[in-house]
């Protein structure tokens, strides 16, 4: 094996003069700096014959070229002679009266490999694609790592999709193995995972077998010759797997994201830049060290669980906690307790949580000790200036930076952020961008737009290590969303702005910039003026079309009293007083509709492409909605559009 033993040295940055240079030499030498790290930090069954070839115009795009690795022996058997008795995962469960798991270096080495060695024995080999839908218990990130154990691909879908959801991504990338449980706790429900399965296979004729772990006890039906409960097979299992040895552009994974047209985009992650990549972004962006406690409060069913609960912490060694319940059960204190009972150091949630908290008041919060925290993190879509400040004054006390993080599943790691105690931070920035990376704003014609003071469309016009491949099955999609709009660029989709001293803004999704009399108008500005309001919890933008401007802005907002006794048509004109105050006359309101809900995804992102169709009065097809968190708003929001 090829590895130096210091592969934990410090390679973290530690002020913000050696940023800049590093930064700048990952720019000018990007072969030279990622063969570094690459060197320097992991363990390699062979080391690679080329660092890096690209062409954004087909695209192809191939880092460490030759090498051979497996990334297990990266995340746990490489820490089993220094940290094998440390806690790996940090598994806090639904139900605070149960006792949490510490899951030792030791024991994650045992159970991935008993775990591996049953879907050996089940017939999974190299390449074969595995459908995890699993909630948020050991079993899931242990079942991640087993398939990366022996090769094979793992496509996580969240444990709270429907049955049409699951199918479809099982179909889409042709699984032959699902692995699920008898079903999952959320906050005081208990649901039918199996049955949502069992619905979900009655599409499926490539599926053979199912293994299902206990976790709720529940009497299921089990169809003989398809279904093995997994315990017994794992008590049966050997507790020693050798790693498969996997090429660096092997398939790692593949995680489905919302496409515009309504069918998923399967994108696909390789094993040897995305292992190098989002190492190296969690030991700088939450500057972990040895002996901290981090908490991603995200599911492994989206890429920031991915990332940043399973790899890139198990990367670093790290211990990683993972929550199985939801922020406001029993109550809206669950957060605090859990960051007091475990001394966390580094938390990393979503806005749309922050503010939820922050609707609750201080008096949860202040009856815990958050004094452990060091690092804040925010992720999903970019923070509001309000919950920022009351993110960072009543969570971090004023001394524990804020990192807002702006990715996708498509790039598998970090992009724009903070690095904490390095760069200033500065309310609703990203700030600059991470190590390697090469962004910058093109206008609507293809131009590049050079200096500071600017806004326009975000490309990267240079690969990084973790960027996705391809989508499975389907390459021309990949090049055509993400590879056609501006020539030998990566195109975001993001709109975003860069101020006077290079700090990027992610203004909105650029089908989210609404042209206005002329105006180009992104919605993040505008709903962060509006969620300045004391009566207002959330807003969300869309644009419907005008007969005079073009495009008017029609607005969704949630009260934090719904029932507010104010006359509406006062908060109206309140509302666009603000608009008026924070971004200008232009950016005020045609419409304002008042709603107890937003249709978001899972992980939190509003559904605007929803919103747009309901203002342009245009419902015959919403597309599937059984996805969202909340699918029954829509229907409301229909019933009282303006």
């Amino acid at each position: 094996m090829n590895y130096k033993t210091n592969y934990m040295s410090n390679y973290h940055i530690k002020h913000l003069e050696e940023y800049y240079q590093v930064y700048r030499k990952s720019i000018r030498e990007p072969e030279n700096f990622w063969e570094e790290v690459a060197e320097e930090h992991f363990m390699w069954r062979k080391k690679w014959d080329n660092v890096l070839s690209w062409d954004f115009s087909k695209p192809d795009v191939k880092w460490f070229e030759g090498a051979k690795l497996n990334i297990t022996e990266n995340c746990i058997d490489r820490h089993l002679v220094t940290r094998g008795e440390k806690t790996a995962i940090l598994f806090e469960p639904n139900n605070p009266d149960e006792a949490a798991e510490h899951i030792t270096y030791n024991q994650l080495y045992e159970r991935v490999c008993k775990f591996a060695n049953v879907l050996k024995a089940e017939g999974i080999k190299k390449g074969d694609r595995v459908c995890i839908y699993v909630p948020m218990i050991p079993e899931l990130a242990i079942s991640v790592l087993a398939c990366a154990r022996i090769g094979a691909i793992h496509s996580v879908v969240f444990a709270g999709f429907s049955s049409k959801a699951l199918s479809t991504r099982i179909n889409d990338s042709d699984c032959k193995m699902v692995i699920t449980s008898d079903g999952s706790y959320r906050g005081s429900k208990a649901i039918d995972l199996k049955g949502i399965v069992d619905e979900a296979l009655e599409n499926c004729s490539g599926v053979k077998s199912v293994l299902v772990a206990k976790r709720i006890h529940s009497d299921i039906e089990m169809k003989a010759g398809r279904d093995k409960w997994l315990q017994p097979l794992l008590d049966e299992a050997s507790s020693d797997c050798k790693a498969e040895i996997m090429d660096a552009e092997d398939p790692l994974f593949i995680l489905y994201t919302s496409g515009s047209t309504g069918m998923p985009k399967g994108m696909v992650h390789t094993t040897a830049g995305y292992m190098v990549y989002t190492a190296y972004t969690f030991k700088n962006a939450f500057q972990y060290k040895e002996n901290d406690v981090y908490w991603c409060t995200a599911d492994i069913g989206w890429i920031t669980g991915h990332s940043y609960i399973v790899y890139g912490p198990l990367l670093n060694g790290a211990t990683t906690v993972m929550f199985e319940g939801v922020p406001h059960y029993p109550d809206f204190g669950r957060f605090w307790e859990i960051i007091e009972k475990h001394k966390v150091n580094q938390f990393y949630t979503a806005p749309t949580a922050i503010r939820a908290l922050a609707k609750q008041g201080n008096e949860l919060v202040d009856k815990y000790d958050l004094t452990s925290l060091k690092v804040l993190g925010s992720v999903g879509e970019p923070i509001n200036e309000e919950a920022w400040h009351w993110y960072n004054d009543n969570i971090g006390k004023k001394k524990s930076p804020i990192i807002d993080t702006w990715w996708q599943t498509e790039t598998g790691g970090i992009m724009i952020s903070p690095i904490p105690f390095v760069t200033p931070t500065k309310p609703t920035y990203a700030t600059l961008p991470f190590i390697g990376i090469q962004p910058c704003l093109m206008d609507e014609n293809g131009n590049e737009l050079k200096g500071n003071q600017v806004d326009g469309r975000l490309c990267i016009k240079f690969p990084w290590p973790s960027i996705a491949r391809t989508i499975w099955g389907n390459h021309q999609r990949y090049k055509d969303t993400y590879f056609s709009a501006f020539e030998n660029k990566y195109f975001t989709g993001d709109g975003a702005l860069r101020d006077e001293v290079g700090y990027y803004r992610i203004t909105g999704r650029v089908d989210d910039v609404i042209i206005v009399s002329g105006h180009n108008l992104g919605t993040a500005p505008i709903e962060d003026a509006i969620n300045e309001h004391p009566a207002v919890a959330e807003s969300a933008i869309v644009g419907f079309p005008h007969d005079v401007k073009g495009n008017a802005l029609y607005g969704f907002v949630i009260l934090k009293d719904f029932g507010e006794t104010r006359v509406h048509d006062n908060l109206r004109n309140e509302i666009n007083q603000i608009i008026t105050e924070h971004v200008g006359p232009i950016a005020k309101l045609d419409k304002i509709q008042f709603t107890s809900g937003l249709p978001k995804t899972r992980s939190g992102k509003i559904m605007r492409r929803i919103l747009r169709k309901i203002a342009c009065k245009d419902i015959s097809n919403l597309g599937d909605t059984s996805t969202l968190l909340n699918p029954e708003v829509v229907q409301e929001i229909i019933d009282n559009a303006l």
